[in-house]
């Protein structure tokens, strides 16, 4: 999903492979989630008030080891790809369930199978706490795996060949659940109700949208706000990052079924040969951006599969190609779509081919973090950041469904750095068969995710 920014520049990596807290002892990896809701318990906070960051960062450091890092390691070994994170969903049920947090499973059912995105859904977990009166304030994590053959050498990497959490989406979704522990031991200092959001189908299913469609939103008491994380590896491990306005850009996915005439690789001209058709198609693409997008707007067309051929002596009779286009706003998604449209079906044409263009069912809206809420989570979040402030970064081309929930209130994503450079090397890139989380920084996304809960609803309580 998501693609790097430019780094940061190497004097960040010195000083973070100086101070971070990377664990390397392993020995535990089997070890059960385990909490005691009495240390997380903040006493000194009275009724009505927010309990103060660093309060919410020590309840988390209580149960960083026991409960947080076990939780993620035990994802991490299980990774479930969209729409069927069977297992996934009922390790949060029953981490749910022994936390006595109040749930409701059965979200984000795939109504797209007959478009051809695989996998029945129904795996979402929503659970809340607090007075179940408004304000209402949602904070959600994505819950799915990616289909990558994992390459770390961690003893508790993915025991499923093939599937990997390649995208921090268990660290997510331990995240999430360590800032329900905190939050039930907690809960009456809530000045109205949290709902945790566990989504899944992230990775280009469009769980986010089913989930906005089934009402996760406006159930009552409807939500106000929505807030998301996104481990980072790009930013140094504890930088919490983001930008008001658009962070996260427009996505859609494209497949071309290329037909052609197959035959012996020695009697070209006997043929149609779709290979060839292919390998022009994907460079006559790249003029889309090259040549046609101005310098000054942003688009990426990346063909990223190409299929064809069972023997080296014959010519195919049909090729396939696959890839994404990425934009930063929906009307430039649209016109590279149309020319996507137009280039295929040209080019196929000028050597004899027929092409079948199929797109994602839903594209996803850039993620556009709103700006007068965005300037105050800025000034909240900033006792979170290793460096004192929330740092701007860039936009990036990578798309997220968490999109769809700022398409109807307003809402912020953050970027929380994982790049340590410790063992094991959480500089890996997203998407990569070797990434892997700086495990330390799981404390902090707890914490925080608790922080801008309490001190949400105290604002909007106070605004009411």
């Amino acid at each position: 999903m998501l693609r790097s920014f430019r780094l940061l520049g190497a004097a960040w990596l010195l000083s973070a492979s100086l101070d971070v807290r990377a664990r390397a002892d392993f020995a535990d990896i089997d070890a059960e989630p385990r909490h005691n809701l009495e240390d997380m318990r903040i006493r000194q906070t009275p009724n009505g008030k927010a309990p103060k960051y660093q309060e919410l960062l020590s309840a988390a450091k209580a149960i960083h080891d026991d409960f947080i890092v076990a939780l993620r390691r035990q994802l991490h070994r299980r990774p479930e790809l969209m729409y069927r994170e069977e297992t996934t969903s009922e390790v949060i049920q029953s981490t749910l369930e022994s936390l006595g947090v109040p749930y409701k499973a059965g979200w984000a059912f795939n109504t797209r199978q007959d478009k051809g995105v695989p996998g029945p859904g129904g795996y979402g977990v929503v659970a809340e706490l607090g007075t179940g009166h408004p304000p209402c304030v949602a904070l959600r994590s994505d819950i799915d795996a990616l289909p990558i053959r994992e390459l770390t050498e961690v003893p508790f990497k993915s025991t499923v060949e093939g599937q990997m959490h390649a995208c921090g989406h268990d660290g997510h979704t331990s995240m999430l659940l360590g800032a329900a522990a905190i939050l039930k031991a907690n809960e009456a200092l809530l000045n109205g109700t949290v709902r945790l959001i566990f989504q899944p189908a992230e990775e280009g299913g469009a769980g986010a949208k089913r989930m906005r469609e089934e009402g996760v939103l406006t159930r009552y008491p409807p939500a106000q706000h929505a807030f998301g994380f996104h481990l980072w590896p790009y930013l140094p491990s504890g930088v919490v990052g983001g930008k008001p306005g658009t962070m996260l850009s427009a996505s859609d996915s494209f497949t071309i079924e290329i037909s052609g005439v197959g035959g012996h690789a020695a009697m070209p001209h006997l043929t149609v040969d779709p290979v060839f058709a292919g390998a022009q198609i994907i460079t006559s693409l790249q003029g889309i951006v090259s040549r046609e997008t101005s310098p000054m707007s942003s688009a990426v067309v990346s063909v990223t599969m190409f299929q064809a051929g069972s023997a080296k002596n014959i010519i195919p009779k049909g090729a396939m190609l696959g890839g994404t286009i990425r934009s930063s706003t929906t009307p430039e998604l649209n016109r590279v779509r149309d020319r996507v449209i137009q280039t295929v079906h040209g080019v196929a044409a000028a050597h004899g081919c027929n092409a079948t263009l199929t797109f994602s069912p839903d594209n996803y809206p850039p993620t556009v973090n709103d700006p007068e809420l965005y300037e105050w989570v800025k000034e909240i979040a900033a006792p979170a950041s290793s460096v004192g402030q929330v740092q701007e970064i860039e936009q990036s081309m990578a798309g997220e469904d968490f999109a769809f929930f700022g398409e109807v209130i307003p809402s912020v994503f953050l970027a929380l750095g994982q790049g340590s450079g410790q063992y094991p090397d959480t500089n890996y890139g997203l998407h990569n068969p070797r990434f892997a989380i700086d495990e330390s920084v799981l404390d902090t996304g707890a914490a925080l995710h608790a922080h801008l809960a309490f001190q949400t609803l105290n604002k909007l309580a106070a605004e009411a």
